[in-house]
């Protein structure tokens, strides 16, 4: 792209003719994952910060990234499904665990998937879009984006003239788009599946060390006790977290520190000779023993790696060094040291696996690490339910999930945010979890699901990086995807099992979600096709400008439209029935393209449409980047970029106006008036439409009729805004 120095960027040269690219435009889902609160935003992970800097981000990580994963102890034996365990039995769960802490969090996501960032960001859905732009199958194409991504950079910059034949699969088949597509859905709901699982399990397993000291505290007033301490914290979820996320490093610091100093303890105190479980014949001796039962109880043994995921999805929050340096030198040694102490003390007490972490406390320390535990157990909570805000604020931003409010909470936090509606949705049904399913085993059944499912994701969409971005030897591709699908498949494999013993749970709120955003996506897709058959041209615009009983009225009229190669259908509807058409009309879309973010002088894209007064206007967004306009501030913005444009741009396609006239032109118009006016277009469903399409469009009929309206996301108040209301055919 040729930027001129200061200037707005012109139309033609960012574009792509939406008519030419239907085919393709609907079939992304893009959104960062865990944009979560106490970070610091970084743009890349090749970002060479000194040695202390990178001490100190890893020293924030542990309170942002590593919350679900470090506090997994909590409930991991408890969620198994023993039965007179032996020492046998003990050995080769530990060695399980350690061989899947090793492989799973060592070798995949501390070095494999941190290398596959998309210009900074990490999670499932930086790896789907930066598939998606580098196969063409996406807004943009490979060549239209400035991509420099770590590993993925060398790759991308070549011309991509020997492409893949897995790549032009995914070009020409719309099977396998919709298949790619269908992945990404099923990992956005299963993560906001885990933000209602993580806060239930955590503040559970955590209270429920209150039954140690007090053998009278019955299970049920653990369960109370643990919903009133998740009711407090959805409450205090619109005022933010910046106030004490400062806190949050220190909590889970000191958790980090003194579960494998008591895991020591317990080691010499009980079994010293427990590392003799490294060796991988425990775990064939394991299931060589056990058989189908022990191949059941994989469905606890996952839990072990819990919050792994946030390896990757908080890359773009920090940088790889940092996460690196956190999960090797502290996170995994910790939890490598805990689970061994907590298998050497349940090796002497092999009846205590139902409370297999408070039972290996000593007594003398019993309640600084409860209230350790506790505070831990929030804070992990926290950060899943900001990253379900964070989620669901993207998926509303890029309109694939029906419009809720969202706040942003602090001034200075970009990922800091809040949905009232979203966070009373999530206290309902994380309370429900707990007084229903309050058995642990059962919420342990449901969270295997969620944690094997996104595992299982992730290592299908990196190992298409490594064949079509990365073109990584096909051995080594083979060798990377045998070894972990295998080992997630058999996990899978495991907590399917549990489907009817609490593990239906995140397949039901799967559901209800994926339902939800394809009844939106459906509905989106058909007002956009229509709007594409049916748009209008300029000349058309110009036929009916120059009708006499069209009126060009004072004043600035900004006219929000989907479609950027045309107009839509409804300002001929609007034309028709208001007779008149302000003096300048700036036709705007907002344009959501496969990179994390947006330089700031290539947010605003204008062009001068060739009528009078006539101007197109696109808004540019990355997946990470903050809908933050404010009314006035828009209006502004987007004047100054247009002066710009008009002062830089000799060979406009113009009426050949004086350029100071135009300018006055626009300064005139704003103070005049401003007016928003969007369509507000409903389906006229037929009598030869199909049941299926009857059924879809009527239930996105009645999300878009609940819904919040769209310009409120822009800052701009609703008195100024004007709906035009028109029928679509189905």
């Amino acid at each position: 792209m040729d930027l001129q120095s200061g200037a707005a960027v012109a139309l033609p040269e960012l574009l792509i003719d939406s008519a030419s690219d239907t085919s393709h435009h609907l079939d992304c889902l893009h959104f960062p994952l865990h944009n979560t609160t106490d970070s610091v935003m970084l743009q890349s992970s090749d970002n060479k910060t000194g040695r202390w800097s990178n001490l100190l981000l890893a020293y924030k990580t542990l309170g942002v990234v590593f919350g679900g994963l470090v506090t997994s102890p909590l409930y991991v034996y408890p969620s198994m499904h023993l039965n007179s365990p032996t020492e046998e039995d003990y050995l080769g769960i530990y060695s399980i665990m350690f061989w899947t802490l090793t492989l799973i969090g060592v070798v995949k996501y501390a070095c494999i998937a941190l290398k596959a960032d998309d210009q900074g960001e990490g999670g499932t859905f930086a790896l789907y879009s930066l598939l998606c732009r580098n196969m063409n199958i996406g807004i943009l194409s490979s060549k239209s984006s400035d991509v420099n991504s770590s590993q993925s950079r060398c790759v991308l910059n070549e011309d991509n003239r020997q492409k893949s034949r897995l790549g032009k699969v995914f070009e020409t088949s719309m099977v396998a788009r919709r298949a790619l597509l269908f992945i990404a859905m099923l990992g956005t709901c299963m993560l906001i599946g885990d933000g209602i699982l993580t806060p239930a399990i955590s503040v559970l397993s955590a209270m429920d060390g209150l039954r140690a000291p007090f053998p009278s505290i019955s299970k049920s007033l653990v369960e109370a006790l643990s919903a009133v301490v998740l009711f407090i914290l959805f409450l205090l979820q619109k005022f933010g977290t910046s106030r004490v996320s400062f806190l949050f490093s220190p909590i889970m610091g000191a958790w980090t520190l003194s579960t494998p100093l008591v895991g020591i303890y317990s080691i010499i105190h009980h079994y010293p000779s427990i590392f003799k479980a490294l060796s991988p014949y425990y775990i064939f001796h394991f299931f060589w023993r056990n058989g189908k039962e022990g191949w059941l109880m994989l469905g606890g043994t996952i839990l072990c790696i819990t919050g792994s995921e946030a390896l990757f999805a908080d890359l773009g929050h920090f940088n790889r060094s940092s996460i690196q340096i956190a999960f090797l030198f502290t996170i995994y040694p910790s939890l490598i040291l805990t689970y061994a102490g907590q298998t050497a003390y349940l090796i002497k007490n092999p009846n205590d696996h139902m409370d297999g972490f408070y039972k290996f406390i000593p007594k003398t320390i019993y309640w600084p690490i409860f209230i350790i535990a506790t505070l831990a157990a929030v804070v992990a909570s926290q950060s899943l339910i900001s990253a379900t805000f964070s989620v669901i604020k993207q998926s509303v931003v890029l309109d694939y999930f029906p419009r809720v409010k969202v706040v942003h909470t602090s001034s200075n936090k970009e990922g800091e945010v809040y949905s009232p509606e979203v966070n009373y949705i999530l206290m309902v049904f994380c309370i429900a979890v707990i007084l229903i399913f309050g058995d642990g085993q059962d919420i342990g059944n449901a969270f295997g699901v969620v944690v094997s499912l996104v595992m299982l994701i992730t290592t299908i969409l990196l190992t298409l990086v490594m064949i079509i971005i990365w073109r990584t030897p096909s051995l080594l591709v083979a060798l990377y995807f045998i070894i972990f699908f295998m080992m997630e498949g058999v996990y899978v494999s495991a907590v399917l099992t549990k489907i009817p013993e609490g593990g239906w749970i995140p397949f039901a709120i799967s559901f209800i979600l994926a339902f939800i955003m394809f009844g939106w996506y459906y509905g989106r897709q058909r007002k956009i096709q229509y709007e594409l058959t049916h748009k209008i041209d300029l000349g058309r615009l110009g036929m009916l400008l120059s009708d006499p009983s069209v009126q060009r009225v004072p004043g600035l009229c900004f006219f929000y439209t989907k479609i950027q190669n045309g107009l839509t259908p409804i300002l001929g509807h609007y034309t028709k029935n208001m007779r008149s058409l302000h003096k300048v009309t700036i036709f705007t879309t907002l344009r959501y393209l496969l990179v994390p973010k947006v330089s700031p002088h290539e947010r605003i894209v204008v062009k001068k449409l060739g009528l009078r007064g006539v101007y197109a206007c696109v808004i540019q967004y990355g997946y990470a980047d903050s809908l933050n306009l404010e009314g006035d501030n828009f209006v502004s913005q987007v004047l100054d970029s247009l002066q710009e444009y008009i002062e830089n741009c000799s060979s406009l396609p113009s009426d050949h106006m004086p350029v100071q006239e135009e300018i006055s032109e626009l300064s005139e118009a704003k103070t005049a008036g401003v007016i928003h006016v969007r369509g507000k277009a409903r389906f006229h469903i037929g009598k030869s439409t199909s049941f299926f399409d009857r059924f879809m469009l009527a239930f996105y009929e009645v999300l878009h009729k609940n819904c919040r309206p769209a310009l409120p996301v822009l800052g701009v108040p609703l008195p100024q805004c004007l709906e035009v209301g028109m029928f679509y055919e189905a």
